[in-house]
């Protein structure tokens, strides 16, 4: 009876009030993310982030005295890639590291524990809170869990306070990764026992308070003594642990040498974790796991992720969860401090209602507020500008200045506005009831991710559901420690460790594909990532009536920061009466997609390389290589007087006796007579074996040229332009007046500036000047199209600035552009490309220039060229 009675007692003391405390409750110290019940800056608290990419080498943390996760930064003697002694010390770090995880991992798994035992005492009594059963099933396998980590810690605790070059700890790590099969008997168990526990605290007030808050000891360092976890939470810390535990065997092999007595048995536990985490279900994911609904059913999570929507009329980000039965449209809700942070539910579609069906001619496609262009280029300059000052800001005070996290924030605020302002293509469901709603996503594959995840659902047997208040109440509670998309996709959110991408340009061939079933009309797309989501780059010709497409056309794709590569393979629709009135466009058929990351090391080289996508039985051969920005810019001077390209443009008018040279006026007139109206035009790559055969035929005055222009894809013709300035052997506005043009733009006072830039203009050799000129009005005569092609004056600056405008070599040698030492670098590079986009920009939103007025005109304002 005694017995009883202290099991009570410690049960209530379970459910007793509670201070919150700061806590880290990264179990293994590797995730500054993962702390739940941490405060954010705002004040509000975030539930644990789980890592599911054991392939990405985490960052090495400990847990600071107030809780905080701390990164350890050794010192520069001691950084990887030293000698065997820097290396051991190395080593030495990830264990203290490892060793203060294991720490805290006890600590959860003791919490555990705690209402173990007196839940299994109650039991058997007049006044159960759970059978014994239930306890068993719940806890199953945790007590043995426990005393194998506290033995490993105990082993390896002296180890770590004696430490020398002899040390080993190898067959530790072996005998853990030995005893993996407890944790396979708790993973087997570990659906059913969360089942069970959500149900438990469904039917029983007593056990929902004690799940809700059980109490975790802090390190014997820390000042904090408790931390209140919950029980969920702490029910997924072992097969988290197994994760990162694996990811530490990595990082001890890469600082042990391979002659270290360590090194065979480190490699053995190493192939015994990669083993058993392969043989594990996926489907253990608790976030997959939602709630069960009344009728006992599991209603799981799916998908979900940040989408665009358009409400009364304005764009409002919301993250969308797709469930098994059902899709939620959910906002954060604003909280005070102190309390968790919560979704607010917009609304619901049971998936048996939903349809993607197309609009009746009756319907009113809801005003949708599209910015101009240039706004979202110059929202991503800024971007750019605030991510140098971030990085001069770390190299100047090594990161701990309070100017990098106001930068930070402000680069947030920034990345968020353009996430909501730059998606534009639509996405529309429908309720069969008559209620519709659309989204905005900047990418056709996500569309069709989010299309196919929800018509594969929609194929089981569903049953329509309504759900009262406090079950739509509880579905909505429960998105926040089920969501997979913890943030939204933004540079701000991403680790200082992680890569930041690539910049430059990538060349792309699409070969062919086979694989399809049927003869059909094909073509393929190709998207890539910047600034956080997917934008269209390249589009291939239509390849007709064929099961096999033999493309085999290249493209130049300008990156910014990316690492994804995405193929979509589409069969044309030709049909009218398909039209989607979302975009009053024929809706293509998507017959695959697929995607390939970005690998540094493997694209940038100087050799192709080839891969294959595989998507829906579909086989799409194509090959990659990348050229940085710095090799892309810079000008090989041409020594040959025969042809158009690379030859001075003086040479090449006398040679015609022209004023502006026959490819240019040539390329000019045939945009103007069939691509005005192309959207995207001189932004959309040509492609590159076109562009090549018109090169051939303009640097040999082939006759068959006009012939060939006619027949020519309009995206290749603007490109042959593009290429013939690029590879000018001086850019059109010269080498000698570059710097005279960095400082004419940047002057404040407008008459100034009006002054000095017309006087360069007039200091320009009469071929540079009129083709300049020639040039100028045509691009306002695209521009004057904007509505319907999409190329603003911006746009146009931003993509011919950078080839009529820059440094010399010997400008750069000289020191007159400021960081030479990093001119090429893509922050630095982003800035001088603004300038030179101001530059284009200030002639094309002057009023008309004459050749002969500006020749004739007196300057009252004159500076050394």
């Amino acid at each position: 009876m005694a017995f009883f009675f202290e099991a009570v007692c410690t049960i209530r003391s379970l459910i007793s009030p509670h201070d919150h405390h700061d806590f880290n409750y990264n179990t293994d110290g590797y995730d500054g993310d993962a702390a739940e019940d941490r405060k954010s800056q705002d004040g509000s608290e975030t539930m644990p982030f789980i890592d599911e990419s054991p392939t990405i080498s985490p960052s090495l943390c400990a847990c600071g005295p107030d809780g905080e996760a701390i990164s350890p930064v050794p010192p520069e003697d001691l950084l990887p890639g030293g000698d065997i002694e820097k290396g051991l010390e190395m080593k030495k770090l990830v264990l203290s590291g490892f060793l203060a995880s294991e720490e805290i991992y006890i600590n959860q798994l003791e919490a555990l524990l705690l209402p173990m035992r007196p839940l299994k005492a109650t039991a058997t009594t007049s006044q159960p809170v759970l059978t014994i059963q239930q306890v068993e099933t719940i806890f199953y396998k945790i007590q043995d869990i426990f005393e194998i980590h506290k033995e490993f810690y105990d082993a390896l605790f002296p180890h770590i306070q004696q430490w020398d070059e002899k040390v080993a700890v190898g067959h530790l790590f072996q005998k853990l990764a030995s005893q993996l099969g407890v944790y396979k008997a708790f993973v087997d168990n570990y659906k059913t026992a969360m089942e069970t526990a959500e149900k438990c605290s469904q039917a029983n007030t007593q056990f929902q308070q004690i799940s809700e808050s059980l109490k975790v000891k802090g390190p014997k360092d820390s000042k904090d003594c408790n931390t209140n976890v919950t029980m969920e939470a702490l029910l997924y810390k072992p097969i988290d642990r197994v994760t990162r535990s694996t990811l530490v065997l990595h990082d001890l092999l890469k600082h042990t040498p391979k002659d270290h007595p360590d090194f065979p048995l480190l490699q053995d536990a190493l192939r015994i974790s990669q083993n058993f985490l392969s043989s594990i279900n996926e489907e253990i994911d608790p976030r997959r796991t939602a709630v069960t609904t009344p009728k006992g059913e599991a209603r799981q999570l799916v998908k979900d992720g940040f989408l665009v929507e358009v409400s009364e009329g304005s764009r409002k980000l919301r993250h969308v969860f797709l469930f098994t039965d059902l899709l939620l449209c959910a906002k954060m809700k604003k909280t005070s401090v102190g309390r968790h942070q919560q979704y607010e539910c917009k609304w619901y579609i049971p998936l048996a209602d939903l349809t993607f069906q197309l609009l009746d001619d009756s319907d009113v496609l809801p005003h949708i507020q599209v910015l101009p262009e240039h706004e979202i280029e110059e929202m991503k300059t800024k971007i750019s500008v605030i991510k140098s000052e971030i990085q001069k800001e770390k190299k100047a005070l090594k990161g701990q200045s309070r100017n990098v996290e106001r930068l930070r924030k402000k680069m947030n605020e920034q990345e968020s506005w353009l996430l909501l302002h730059s998606p534009t293509i639509p996405f529309r469901i429908h309720n069969k009831h008559g209620k519709s709603y659309l989204f905005l996503l900047s990418s056709d594959y996500e569309r069709s991710e989010w299309r196919e995840s929800i018509q594969k659902l929609q194929r089981k047997d569903l049953q329509t559901c309504q759900l009262s208040s406090v079950e739509l109440q509880v579905l909505t509670s429960s998105c926040f420690k089920l969501r997979t998309v913890h943030n939204i996709p933004v540079t701000s959110n991403k680790d200082d460790e992680e890569t930041p991408g690539l910049y430059g340009f990538l060349h792309v061939i699409v070969h062919s594909a086979k694989g399809f079933k049927e003869s059909a009309n094909l073509y393929c797309t190709l998207e890539v990532d910047s600034y956080g989501y997917f934008v269209s780059k390249a589009k291939t010709r239509v390849f007709r009536d064929t099961t096999e497409p033999q493309w085999n056309e290249e493209f130049e794709i300008e990156l910014e920061g990316s690492q994804c590569l995405r193929i979509l393979c589409y069969e044309k629709c030709y049909d009218k009466t398909k039209l989607n009135k979302d975009d009053n466009e024929i809706v293509d058929i998507i017959m695959g997609k697929g995607q390939v990351q970005l690998d540094p090391q493997t694209v940038q080289s100087k050799n192709w390389h080839m891969d294959v996508i595989e998507m829906n039985g579909i086989k799409v051969e194509f090959s990659m290589k990348f050229t940085s920005r710095d090799l892309s810019l810079k000008r090989t001077p041409s020594k040959k007087q025969s042809g158009v390209f690379g030859v001075k443009i003086s040479v090449v008018t006398k040679r015609e006796r022209s004023k502006v040279p026959y490819i240019v006026r040539q390329c000019i007139e045939e945009v103007e007579k069939r691509g005005i109206d192309e959207v995207g035009i001189y932004r959309i790559s040509g492609v590159a074996t076109d562009i090549q055969a018109l090169k051939a035929a303009f640097d040999t005055n082939s006759k068959d040229i006009l012939v060939m222009l006619s027949d020519m894809d309009i995206n290749a013709i603007a490109g042959t332009l593009k290429l013939y300035f690029r590879e000018l052997p001086e850019p059109l506005l010269t080498d000698r007046l570059y710097p005279a043009f960095m400082e004419g733009i940047a002057l404040s006072d407008p008459a100034a500036k009006e002054n000095c830039m017309m006087h360069l203009l007039r200091s320009l050799p009469d071929p540079n000047l009129i083709t300049f000129l020639s040039l100028l009005e045509h691009l306002k005569r695209v521009a004057d199209n904007e509505p319907i092609n999409k190329m603003s004056l911006h746009n146009l600056g931003t993509v011919f600035g950078p080839t009529l405008l820059r440094p010399s070599e010997s400008e750069v040698t000289k020191g007159h552009i400021t960081l030479a030492t990093d001119i090429w670098s893509h922050d630095v590079m982003a800035q001088v490309s603004v300038t030179w986009v101001q530059v284009l920009l200030y002639y094309l939103q002057h009023p008309p220039i004459s050749f002969a007025e500006l020749k004739r005109n007196t300057l009252y304002f004159s500076t050394d060229v």
